[in-house]
């Protein structure tokens, strides 16, 4: 019996153990990547579109797994209509019209994919590129920051009425539909007046919308973009996008949880991009600042730079921050990981380093792996107040320089990666890295 006990106690002893330490970064007792992710998406074969969707789709509808369906041009759900997509199906966005699909305010989508069975946004070309076609909106009414809340997407669309394209309101609790088990492929592309599509734009969201088990991978422009609204995103995955894997901005409220972003700076475009992006606004004048501004609430983050040469990609400026924080926002991180970047953070160079600004802006329980410089405010070359107080035993970062072999469970694996940290192998410490050039 004792025997038995002990055994039983060992057990639990070692179960404890091993959840405590995959607590920071992404977890899960299973890798829950597998199976409805695809990081090699220019290998499948998606088929031959059998139904085109056009124009404003007026009427409750629902597209079958049965059919393949094809974007031709810039697709509305208007008139308070409800999309319902089945798990599995593809929908594919075509190249010469850049097709797009906007889910209008007061409309919803119903895109219920499963863990074998996610359902595909994706380019219609055989050899498959970022930017192929424009991308997924999903507008609400939920607040913004801006002037009577109610503003307009900005990129080119063209609707039959203006109000298919607004976005915002007054009800932070709305609910705009269900997104789970989706990926989104080769989405963003580029306009002459506008910049780049997104792969999902979520515009105004409520948090009564479902958002769960996205991935967007290689994306001409930001991965996620979230304007406004109060949204809880969960388990999201960008992968290779050649803009910003996240971007918050409008006064948008949000609460990321257990989610990836991996970027590669082989694929990266021409402006600086990064993991996170949290802006309160593009332009002062057009944000009410007596309303809440922009709240990212992270929580078990990995945000993973892949590089062949860490040093060499930073030396020649490859490589850059994994987060950006702009000026009048708030910012929480806890239990994530930062791997990988040159510095892991930059606080805009408006930001006032006081006990007011420091108080929005709390990094806990966080790993910072392999990065140049952990917490640096831009333009600024001495930032060793920032490292010093984020340093603090108070905060209980961890700072540490390990290949990705050593830290994730399985990176290198190209068609089926875990990137949850790998149990007894990592070698970190409380003490601040020397970063000597």
């Amino acid at each position: 019996m004792k025997k038995i006990t002990l055994t039983a106690f060992l057990l639990l002893m070692m179960f404890g153990n091993s959840f405590a330490q995959q607590e920071k970064g992404i977890i899960g007792y299973n890798n829950w990547l597998n199976p409805w992710t695809e990081f090699k998406p220019n290998k499948i074969e998606y088929g031959t579109p059998t139904q085109i969707l056009s124009g404003n789709i007026s009427q409750d509808t629902k597209l079958y797994k049965r059919d393949v369906y094809l974007l031709l041009g810039d697709v509305f759900v208007t008139d308070s209509t409800t999309l319902t997509i089945e798990p599995g199906t593809v929908i594919i966005g075509d190249f010469k019209t850049k097709g797009s699909l906007t889910i209008s305010n007061g409309s919803k989508i119903i895109a219920d994919g499963t863990h074998t069975d996610p359902i595909i946004f994706t380019s219609s070309r055989s050899v498959k590129k970022p930017g192929d076609w424009g991308g997924l909106f999903v507008l609400g009414n939920a607040p913004t920051n801006k002037f009577g809340n109610e503003s307009a997407l900005n990129y080119g669309l063209r609707p039959s009425n203006f109000e298919n394209i607004s976005y915002g309101g007054n009800n932070p609790d709305s609910y705009s539909g269900i997104l789970r088990y989706v990926r989104i492929e080769f989405a963003g592309k580029r306009t002459k007046d506008y910049g780049y599509f997104n792969g999902l734009t979520l515009a105004g969201i409520g948090q009564q919308t479902i958002v769960e088990n996205i991935m967007v991978s290689y994306c001409e422009g930001n991965s996620f973009n979230i304007l406004g609204g109060n949204v809880i995103l969960e388990r999201m995955v960008s992968y290779k996008s050649n803009y910003n894997d996240y971007e918050f901005n409008n006064g948008t409220q949000c609460k990321i949880m257990n989610s990836l972003a991996i970027r590669s700076p082989y694929v990266s475009g021409a402006d600086v991009s990064r993991c996170l992006y949290v802006s309160a606004n593009d332009n002062k004048e057009d944000a009410d600042l007596t309303k809440d501004q922009t709240f990212v609430n992270a929580e078990n983050l990995t945000l993973l730079n892949i590089s062949d040469d860490l040093d060499y990609d930073i030396k020649v400026g490859l490589v850059n921050e994994a987060i950006y924080i702009g000026n009048d926002t708030s910012f929480i991180i806890d239990k994530s990981v930062i791997s990988g970047f040159k510095p892991a953070v930059i606080f805009d160079d408006k930001i006032k380093i006081d006990n007011e600004n420091l108080n929005k802006l709390k990094f806990t329980r966080t790993y910072f792996n392999n990065c140049k410089g952990n917490i640096y405010r831009n333009g600024f070359s001495n930032n060793d107040d920032l490292e010093s107080w984020y340093g603090s035993r108070a905060f209980d970062n961890v700072y540490s320089k390990g290949p990705d072999s050593e830290t994730f469970i399985n990176s290198n694996n190209s068609k089926r990666p875990d990137y949850r940290l790998r149990i007894n192998r990592i070698i970190a410490s409380n003490d601040l890295i020397d970063d000597e050039d």
